[in-house]
């Protein structure tokens, strides 16, 4: 499980796959193995996204993540991916003012060795997201169902799901653009629409339940591969069930102790038996002491 021999993907490579029409793979890691995984796999982004509160850290949405927890991961998921594009995703209320935004950007550069920054929104962030561009910092952003407003939609919702509010995040996908930003993501908007608004971008556009009309998809690794099980999103397709190979694991584990085969000779280390011999007798005198 080595990437040691793979190149890096660069802003170059992501802004040039809008007319190369190659379809750019990204998955959100939480940790240093998963980033392995994902770096010997072959991704093309390493997504280090708030979802860890849920997903990590057992929380029931992408609120409770901080700056620091977010800076921890992204630390391990660059030592487990250093050859792998690294995007972390700003938390909640990290970016609410442009000198919070530059403050916490730059730890995500400075601290963790990310190559780029992804906060959340279109029209009513375009200020702050172009002074992260404006300060050097290669910025992405996050559009549709936008989870830290999901208590604004009142819930998990489809959105542009009338000619109106597609015309809403086509607004938001070009003040993204005009700020300077590299690529945007869609989460939970029709097919269709996220297509027609693709088509309207210059720069490349990433879908998480999108449809197939975007320039590139994002899953959770710990979803597509069956590791987080409380709830399996519409959008999610299971490429693997580790969590049913690890619970097997572990009640062949639990059995093989109960029942005492485990350790085993070849499961245990040894030692001469003149050293077993000499402590044995040590023991004995020590005892009649």
């Amino acid at each position: 499980m080595d990437g040691s021999d793979r190149k890096k993907r660069t802003l170059e490579d992501i802004r040039a796959s809008k007319t190369s029409g190659e379809k750019m793979v990204y998955t959100s890691v939480p940790d240093y193995t998963s980033a392995q995984w994902a770096e010997a796999a072959g991704v093309d982004v390493v997504v280090v996204g708030d979802s860890l509160a849920m997903i990590a850290h057992g929380h029931s949405s992408t609120i409770p993540a901080t700056m620091d927890m977010m800076i921890l991961h992204a630390q391990a998921v660059r030592r487990g991916a250093p050859n792998t594009f690294s995007l972390g995703c700003m938390p909640y209320q990290s970016y609410n003012t442009i000198e919070r935004a530059l403050t916490n950007a730059t730890r995500f550069m400075q601290d963790a060795g990310c190559d780029a920054v992804k906060p959340q929104g279109g029209r009513s962030q375009r200020d702050i997201l172009k002074a992260l561009v404006d300060a050097g910092i290669p910025t992405a952003s996050h559009i549709g169902l936008a989870p830290h407003r999901v208590a604004m939609y009142g819930g998990f919702r489809i959105q542009g799901r009338t000619p109106e509010a597609a015309m809403e995040i086509l607004e938001d996908a070009l003040a993204i653009q005009d700020a300077g930003c590299f690529m945007l993501e869609f989460e939970a908007v029709p097919a269709p629409i996220a297509r027609l608004i693709s088509l309207e971008l210059e720069i490349p556009t990433i879908g998480i339940g999108a449809g197939a009309g975007t320039d590139g998809q994002i899953l959770l690794s710990y979803d597509l591969l069956g590791v987080f099980t409380d709830f399996k999103p519409k959008f999610t397709k299971r490429y693997a069930n580790l969590t049913d190979v690890a619970v097997d694991g572990l009640r062949a584990y639990v059995k093989e102790v109960k029942d005492g085969a485990f350790p085993d000779d070849d499961h245990s280390y040894t030692a001469p038996q003149e050293t077993v011999d000499r402590f044995r007798d040590m023991l004995e005198k020590r005892r009649h002491v």
